[in-house]
């Protein structure tokens, strides 16, 4: 399970982009990601680095050819308002080495014709780490107000090594099947073993391919290419829009880049005080909660009604995948255990999803598991057989975050610990303990984010009822953070902005574009 941005964006509106040499993406959401660090632990300072050379200017192409804009949900006159435009900007893969080697991070950039007094480039990352800020932007524009397209040029990354910008890419697709049907439970031996073969034969995989570039990929080496992407697009000050773990990124820059900001909108924010393991507990309360508001609502609503007790008929479908896989129509894969809570926890993320998840429930009662495995591949973005990048982005990135470990010891009382405290997801979540543990040891642990003499107040968003990233998240990187606002919303789901308050979006838009604050202590019902 990981946080990732809510909004939504239009699956495979982007095609192959030309200049690209014929990479392809898709348009869709990112996810975020745990906090690094161990609680309590000393944070590394920010290491004294060279200074990385200054970027040649972007130089954008046009590449509306390579997107499907038809798909946008733009009227044809409004497109026809609207320039695409890409570029491939040269950052150091390792910036203590800032003139050794160096990768390519794509940058989309769409610019409204009618912007007649433009404040500068919006950076938007939608989380992960994983998401491709490349698709947020342009599933961005059906929802963003013509104030803010108006006065911006839209500007999305897909960070390193993240679907076009030299993309981590350990598993085949039959590969990636396999892992994330397997279904170990760690509380027995032989579910132990196998979770621990399973990460062990991934990370290998990983090795394998990258070898010591692997270490590059991590959220402070990102933070550091934002701001060759702030330069690159020609812009004096970094105006950032972050959902879930892009709040995690923003508040890094914020960290390292104090005097280069003018407004960092941070929603969804990853708590920035807990190691991996307090912040996967957090996360799985918050899912325990949210599937709690998803049973009552089902109790109303056909199909969802006729299935009984939600929690447990879901527990009852775990047990039986886990003897027998339910069928998907279609296909010859089955609905394992692990798929079944996967299912159920993409629909958690947004409530628009609570009636597919009813539905899907209630097929499966009849043995039919096709609305399961749909939801489980929309989480692992599975499209016509095929996987984005964004797992082994996910999972590159998280672990080289974190430190190593944790111990063999204490994934098994963590285990024994989620499974009583968290009886839906804890089990399965434990198993993902592994991951990290078997990964390779080169780390960087973000440092701890202050930003007390920033240029710029940030703007911090917490939803009270979001169970991807907590809301105590929220106001832990408030307070860390030491110059920055917090704006709360009695929502559900993860996220908040342009996510149907237009109190939240009021406010947000009127710091994006006048850097006013919301009154202290400012909430939205």
């Amino acid at each position: 399970m990981r946080a990732r941005s809510r909004v939504r964006a239009i699956a495979m509106a982007v095609g192959a982009l030309a200049f690209l040499g014929g990479c392809t993406t898709s348009v869709l959401d990112g996810h975020g990601q745990l906090s690094a660090g161990p609680s309590g632990a000393p944070r590394p300072s920010v290491t004294s680095l060279p200074p990385a050379p200054t970027p040649a200017p972007a130089q954008f192409q046009d590449c509306r050819s390579g997107i499907k804009v038809g798909l946008l949900g733009l009227s044809a006159a409004r497109l026809a308002e609207l320039s695409f435009e890409c570029a491939e900007v040269s950052v150091p893969l390792n910036y203590a080495d800032p003139s050794g080697n160096q990768i390519q991070v794509v940058v989309l950039r769409v610019r409204d014709a009618k912007d007649t007094s433009p404040v500068g480039s919006l950076l938007v990352n939608p989380g992960g780490p994983g998401g491709s800020g490349v698709e947020l932007a342009l599933g961005l524009l059906a929802k963003l107000p013509a104030s803010i397209l108006g006065h911006f040029d839209l500007v999305g990354f897909d960070p390193r090594g993240v679907g076009l910008s030299s993309p981590i890419d350990c598993l085949t697709d039959s590969e990636q099947d396999r892992f994330d049907a397997a279904s170990p439970d760690v509380l027995t031996t032989s579910g132990f073993g196998m979770a621990k073969a399973l990460a062990s034969q991934y990370a290998a995989k990983c090795n394998a391919k990258y070898g010591a570039d692997l270490a590059q990929y991590d959220t402070v080496q990102t933070a550091r290419d934002m701001d060759q992407i702030r330069q690159a697009v020609g812009d004096d000050k970094l105006n950032y829009l972050g959902f879930s773990y892009g709040t995690e990124l923003g508040a890094q820059y914020l960290h390292l880049f104090p005097h280069n900001v003018r407004v960092a909108v941070l929603d969804g924010a990853v708590d920035p005080l807990y190691g991996p393991i307090e912040s996967a507990a957090k996360q799985l309360k918050g899912f325990e909660d949210a599937f709690d508001q998803f049973a009552n609502w089902c109790t109303s609503h056909d199909p969802c009604s006729a299935i009984g007790n939600p929690r447990q008929a879901v527990y009852a479908l775990v047990d039986a995948a886990r003897q027998h896989p339910l069928p998907a129509a279609g296909t010859t894969r089955r609905v394992t255990a692990s798929l079944v809570l996967t299912a159920v926890s993409e629909a958690l993320y947004s409530r628009s999803d609570w009636p597919k998840l009813g539905s899907a429930l209630a097929d499966a009662q009849n043995g039919a598991g096709k609305g399961l495995l749909d939801l489980a591949d929309q989480y692992y973005q599975r499209f016509d057989g095929h996987y984005s990048n964004l797992f082994d982005a996910f999972n590159t990135i998280s672990c080289n975050d974190s430190p190593p470990g944790p111990s063999d010891a204490t994934i098994r009382a963590t285990a024994q610990k989620w499974s009583h405290d968290y009886p839906m997801f804890g089990l399965n979540g434990a198993a993902g303990l592994f991951t990290c543990q078997q990964w390779q040891p080169d780390r960087t642990v973000p440092p701890l984010p202050t930003a007390t003499d920033s240029s710029a107040t940030a703007l911090v968003i917490g939803n009270l009822h979001d169970p991807a990233t907590p809301y105590q998240g929220a106001v832990d990187l408030t307070k860390t953070l030491g110059n920055a606002r917090l704006l709360t919303w009695n929502g559900e789901g993860h996220t908040s902005y342009l996510e149907g308050s237009s109190c939240i979006d009021d406010y947000v838009d009127a710091y994006l574009l006048h850097g006013t604050l919301p009154p202290t202590g400012a909430k939205c019902q």
